[in-house]
């Protein structure tokens, strides 16, 4: 039964990674400031998420309680921190060097999880997240140009640093929410959002074109909606340690849609980060063991 419910969460988190890599392009494409993209992600989201948890029956009594509560808007705060201090970070470093900090998450996750949950880490498990992170070093293509305006590119890695420990924060604490519907945490988050950043709109410099607005709403309704619930509900079922090696898929997906959207070529050398990474999720999701176990020696 356990390992039947680790395969489902494999195949959620799997699915959530991809839908996170098309995220850049639409945040990229709507060309608005982060705080305006994230209000309409939570916007769209919620009103998906709300309609999804009233067919569902979610709004029972039961399922609430002041511990939930307050869990639940924890992590929202933390998720919704994350989305703005991420997209920023895409105007001040260059994209792929915020997609290269912000992919630290999944140590800082690993790191959390044996802190809070004592999850035991394994040798191997180690390995695994360095030859995913060498993976992630080679599917980073950095130009020289994002040095030139050392200030502004600083900030932008300060940023995306803070995104993947708010990512990390977030995740824990959903950990905790275990037995609680996914797609209710993530209407209480986004609806926290809503709130959190209504007062940061810049409402006199909304989308002037149809396709704008057309990818706000997709990126409110399935790269929020229904990624999240594919989220939440995998990170519930997950070891951390696997969940940490399973994010490295995201980057991958970012890459191959860069190519599809924007034209940008890949090189050999990021081929080979890809292979890595996908061999390194792999390797933690399949209980592969690359560094032997220690033997007892008999007395």
């Amino acid at each position: 039964m356990a390992s039947n419910e680790i395969r489902r969460g494999a195949a959620e988190m799997t699915m959530a990674m991809l839908m996170s890599g098309t995220i850049g392009w639409l945040v990229v494409s709507s060309q608005q400031n982060p705080f305006n993209v994230v209000f309409f992600r939570c916007i769209f989201g919620g009103a998906t998420l709300a309609l999804v948890c009233a067919v569902l029956g979610l709004f029972r009594r039961p399922l609430f309680s002041w511990k939930m509560l307050a869990l639940a808007l924890l992590g929202g705060a933390a998720i919704v921190i994350n989305w703005v201090l991420l997209f920023a970070a895409y105007s001040r470093a260059s994209i792929s060097m915020a997609t290269a900090v912000y992919n630290t998450q999944p140590f800082m996750l690993v790191a959390l999880g044996a802190l809070v949950f004592r999850e035991r880490i394994s040798a191997s498990t180690v390995a695994w997240l360095v030859i995913a992170f060498i993976g992630l070093v080679f599917v980073v293509k950095v130009e020289p140009a994002v040095l030139a305006v050392p200030g502004q590119y600083l900030t932008g890695v300060a940023y995306a640093v803070g995104a993947a420990a708010m990512y990390a924060v977030s995740s824990i604490i959903t950990k905790r929410l275990k037995g609680t519907p996914p797609h209710l945490i993530a209407l209480i988050q986004v609806s926290l959002g809503v709130l959190m950043l209504a007062p940061f709109v810049h409402f006199d410099a909304l989308p002037a074109r149809g396709v704008q607005w057309l990818e706000l709403i997709v990126l409110g309704i399935v790269n929020t909606g229904l990624m999240y619930v594919l989220l939440y509900g995998a990170i519930q079922k997950l070891p951390t340690s696997m969940t940490g090696a399973l994010s490295f898929i995201y980057p991958v997906v970012a890459i191959i849609v860069d190519r599809v959207a924007f034209g940008q070529t890949l090189a050999w050398i990021q081929v080979l980060g890809a292979v890595l990474i996908l061999l390194a999720a792999a390797g933690v999701n399949l209980g592969w063991r690359i560094v032997p176990q220690k033997r007892l020696s008999s007395t």
